[in-house]
């Protein structure tokens, strides 16, 4: 019988984020809903295959199969403790699909279009310093460090610490904006006092983007994925740009190789050969 308390304890203790253990108590309250009269822990693989095949057939996301799969491989193996090999199932492959990406204009008519100084500096910070949503909300007013100019980012994705650059016109945005909020802990702050949602920003980014007439269909993660590709048009090494982001894995980083368009510009096209204006039409 699935305990949700006794797999939120066990979650918290070997380190998962609040938004991992929400998801997997998510899926997994599906799941034995799904099983409604059946024993939970006598079902076999078999059964478990045939519940991932009603997620096909409802048209769940290929990244929200991977979220069930990964709780139910949890509760049977971490939980139950049942061998990874007798439970093995087969991943979906993810979608390839290759980032959304503003050019430096459109992120400075963005941020132009941002007339709310609280909203300007969620959307600078994470821009400038390629952060994840969940970061930023999780900032600490003594996670900047002007003396060193590092913002230090604790307890990441994968519970991993690392820093980065502080800029000179952050770091005087961030001042404005410490006067006239005053945040105590949390360095963003929400209108109760805690931290910002991830929903708000989420809102944020695309009334602003209306706003200055950007139509891509873009999310907080737009701002880290132009952020990567712009060093790497700058021609930043990748392995820096590993690091900023906080990838454990290169594969994950090269991924921005395939949007920059600097290694477009310098190609010939055949078709700049043809005269396309001698027909008039």
């Amino acid at each position: 019988m699935i305990n949700e308390k006794e797999i939120n304890r066990l979650l918290v203790v070997r380190g998962y984020s609040s938004n991992t253990i929400r998801t997997y108590l998510a899926c997994l309250h599906y799941f034995k809903n799904y099983f409604m009269g059946f024993e939970i822990d006598q079902l076999t693989k078999d059964d478990i295959l045939a519940y991932l095949f009603h997620l096909i057939q409802e048209d769940y996301s290929k990244s929200t199969q991977n979220q069930h799969i990964n709780a139910i491989k949890f509760y049977f193996e971490k939980c139950l403790g049942r061998k990874k090999e007798y439970y093995h199932i087969e991943r979906p492959r993810q979608d390839k699909k290759l980032p959304v990406v503003l050019s430096k204009h459109e992120i400075q008519s963005l941020f132009q279009a941002t007339h709310n100084l609280k909203h300007l500096t969620v959307l600078a910070v994470i821009y400038s310093c390629g952060l994840r949503v969940s970061e930023i909300i999780h900032l600490k007013i003594k996670d900047i460090d002007s003396q060193r100019m590092v913002i230090n980012i604790r307890k990441a994705k994968g519970n991993k610490d690392r820093q980065v650059q502080l800029t000179n016109q952050i770091l005087a945005l961030l001042r404005r904006y410490y006067k006239k909020y005053l945040p105590v802990n949390e360095l963003i702050m929400g209108q109760k006092g805690g931290p910002y949602s991830a929903s708000s920003i989420q809102k944020i980014i695309k009334r602003t983007a209306l706003k200055a007439k950007i139509y891509k269909p873009i999310t907080p993660y737009t701002l880290r994925h132009s952020f990567a590709t712009h060093l790497l048009e700058k021609g930043t090494d990748i392995r820096y740009i590993q690091f900023i982001l906080g990838h454990s894995d290169i594969k994950t980083t090269q991924i921005y190789t395939h949007v920059t368009s600097t290694h477009l510009k310098n190609k010939k096209n055949p078709s700049d050969a043809l005269n396309f204006f001698y027909l008039r039409i």
